[in-house]
């Protein structure tokens, strides 16, 4: 089967080359003056190289949510905007947190978030080494005027954690345009954005989103408060850009509900066996980006600053214990562009990171359950450490034009992380008094105070075919990777004292073709990528590295005009991923084995996208219905439990009733689906679910000045 797809896409991408226009295009294309008219679709992005760009011009799998499509989406949750794109597949949970996957099953665990290299305004959100699951809740995204997504293996200027992908979030620039908007959910909830834009040379861009939400499920929703101001001071000779995002999030969480598909059941998928839980978060970013520039180069120097603390009840631990962490870190990313020739250019930089983070779990009641759980989880402490972090890495991308047609791009990164941990208890696993658990010892781990280095380095290399201006095709070769979390280093269970773990390492190929001729834009890829040296946690509940992956896809992604009415877009995903060795092939102890190696990973659909249609009866009014698909996927290593899948339509609109007042409705779940929005397995509690939002209606006002 797999191989029939592969041939179909090669000749579809075949004949988009040698032909310069999709096949829908030619079928429904009216040929009347008004729709001759329509403008070349244009998306210029910074995520690959961080030079404002062109998609086609860009060597990798790049797209983009404009500003448009963010608005016609008005996301609650970012996943639900994300998602519209090929190759994502973001799981939400019944709150804020989600759970990532770019080209790559959705990643769980301590060290999971490595995966995925997250952004805002080209600072990364977290430090390197101290990542979360959930980071793109402290991301303005509610406003942002676009949100960038590179595909697959990051490029020279990203480094650590870049193995499938990189989100880059755009605050509101010195283009946006001045607005208030006030919604309100069927069910209470309220939301107010705002954007400000004070106009002049040296223009203030302020922005803001203020939201409480009721949730769904019984004792829970969220409520947040975000602010970002950019300020923008230009020179024909050097510009100055500065920006702050404030962000401050409180939510009382709902955890899994259990049982085989009990998300059916209303009044089940309504509860909420965890009303003690919450997650509370407070997130600042200052950053400046100074670029002086002359007619063949230009460097750029941005230093920023970075703070975050969050503290939640770890619900689904035996014990429920409060973790608390945090992170203060300086950076300073420099670099230099420099066109030597109209045929020849080079970048080169440095990046250097400065963090110093912290992170507790206290216990305050006693563990209820097994008298194991009760022996060997007590109350007190069960980590305090903080690890003194330093990044740092050179650059160097080379870009050539051998002919008019092809052009020859090679970049390589070196990285050194370097952590200096502090653990603040005894060592060993000990209660925080001295004292011995039953059974042997306490369930966690200290490791005694330590040094711990990574060295790692990436190179890839780009080839590209342009027929004309407006379709090329290109080749990638690239390898990345990933230093262990802090997490996985120093937050050790059972008999483990020290966590000697390797870097995460991807290597991929990829072939894929772009177009942006009048009125359509596209990009379909082919990739293969294979992971090593995977962390996971042994069934001696040790973190080992040892395990390895292969990820096999097509992504096609596909914006389409007929005329001035009438638009829709694409995005469907084909993906095969798969365990590669058994973990007793590394020696890895793992109890009533079972052989997984050539299984899907859990949690990895192989099918996934939607299909938009755009309606616009005048140009006062708009309608947009969207289907969404996520197929069949596995819930366990052994593929014995999966999840079918599910389907879901929404509809959007709005109507100027002024024209500078405009009036906007949401539906989402037209059907009512009883879905999941994230199944699982485990083998202490079977099946359990995320329930996934029932029907939504969301009515709101937007003034524009």
């Amino acid at each position: 089967m797999i191989h029939a797809r592969v041939f179909l896409l090669n000749c579809l991408l075949g004949y988009i080359t040698l032909n310069g226009q999709f096949a829908v295009g030619e079928t429904f294309f009216d040929s009347s003056e008004e729709e001759m008219d329509l403008p070349i679709i244009e998306h210029v992005v910074t995520v690959a190289n961080r030079l404002p760009t062109e998609i086609i011009d860009i060597m990798a799998s790049v797209t983009s949510l404009d500003s448009e499509t963010l608005s016609v989406v008005g996301h609650e949750h970012v996943q639900q905007s994300l998602n519209r794109l090929a190759g994502v597949n973001f799981q939400r949970g019944s709150g804020q947190e989600y759970l990532p996957a770019i080209r790559s099953p959705v990643l769980t665990g301590a060290g999971g978030c490595g995966g995925l290299l997250m952004k805002e305004d080209g600072i990364s959100l977290r430090a390197a080494g101290f990542c979360n699951l959930n980071e793109l809740f402290e991301a303005h995204t509610e406003v942002a005027s676009q949100i960038e997504v590179l595909k697959g293996v990051g490029t020279s200027v990203h480094g650590s954690n870049a193995l499938h992908g990189v989100v880059n979030v755009i605050t509101p620039d010195k283009t946006a345009i001045s607005y208030a908007s006030l919604e309100r959910l069927k069910s209470g909830s309220g939301r107010l954005k705002f954007i400000k834009n004070t106009g002049g040379n040296s223009p203030f861009v302020f922005s803001g989103t203020l939201s409480g939400k009721k949730g769904h499920r019984a004792d829970s929703g969220n409520d947040h408060q975000k602010v970002s101001v950019r300020n923008f001071f230009e020179r024909p000779a050097y510009s100055l850009e500065t920006g702050v995002s404030l962000i401050n999030s409180n939510q009382e969480t709902a955890g899994y509900i259990v049982g085989s598909e009990v998300f059916k059941n209303e009044s089940i998928a309504l509860s909420n066996s965890n009303p003690e839980a919450f997650r509370d978060a407070k997130a600042a970013r200052i950053w400046s980006r100074l670029n002086f520039r002359s007619e063949a180069s230009e460097w750029t120097i941005t230093p920023y600053v970075r703070y975050t603390e969050m503290e939640f009840l770890q619900h689904f631990l035996p014990g429920t214990p409060l973790e608390e962490n945090g992170q203060k870190s300086f950076g300073l990313q420099i670099y230099t562009f420099n066109s030597l020739s109209n045929r020849f250019d080079f970048m080169l930089g440095v990046d250097a990171e400065f963090t110093r983070a912290y992170l507790k779990q206290t216990q305050f009641a006693k563990t209820t359950g097994s008298a194991f759980l009760q022996a060997t989880i007590p109350v007190g402490k069960h980590y305090d450490y903080s690890v003194d972090a330093r990044q740092i890495a050179p650059f160097l991308q080379l870009r050539t034009d051998i002919t008019e047609s092809i052009s020859v791009a090679v970049g390589t990164r070196y990285e050194e992380m370097n952590y200096d941990y502090e653990n603040h208890m005894l060592s060993g696993r000990s209660r925080d008094d001295g004292t011995i658990c039953g059974f042997g010892g306490c369930r966690y781990s200290r490791p005694a105070s330590g040094i711990n280095i990574f060295y790692n380095n990436s190179v890839d290399l780009n080839v590209s075919y342009a027929f004309d201006e407006h379709v090329s095709v290109f080749l990638r070769l690239a390898d990345s990777f990933r230093a262990p979390q802090g997490t996985e280093i120093f937050r050790l269970q059972r008999d483990q004292v020290t966590a000697d773990l390797a870097s995460e390492k991807s290597n991929s190929f990829e072939i894929g073709v772009k177009g942006r001729l009048p009125s359509t834009a596209y990009n379909m890829s082919i990739y293969v990528m294979d992971k090593k040296n995977i962390i996971f946690r042994d069934s001696n509940f040790f973190n080992v590295s040892g395990g390895s992956s292969s990820h096999r896809g097509m992504e096609v992604d596909l914006e389409h005009s007929f005329n001035s009415k009438v638009s829709i877009s694409f995005s469907g995903t084909y993906a095969i991923h798969r365990y590669t060795n058994d973990p007793s092939d590394k020696g890895i102890n793992i109890d009533n084995f079972v052989n997984i190696k050539g299984n899907d990973i859990d949690t990895a659909p192989r099918v996934f996208g939607g299909a938009r249609l755009l309606v616009s009866p005048t140009a006062k009014s708009n309608v947009e219905f969207e289907w969404a698909r996520t197929g069949k996927y596995y819930l366990d290593p052994e593929n014995l439990h999966s999840y079918v899948g599910h389907t879901l339509i929404n509809v959007r609109g709005r109507y100027d009733i002024l024209p500078a007042l405009q009036l906007f409705a949401r539906l989402t779940n037209l059907t009512n689906q009883k879905y999941a929005s994230r199944a699982d397995y485990t083998s202490f509690s079977g099946l359990r679910y995320f329930p996934g939002m029932p029907r939504q209606v969301a009515v709101g006002f937007k003034i524009t000045w």
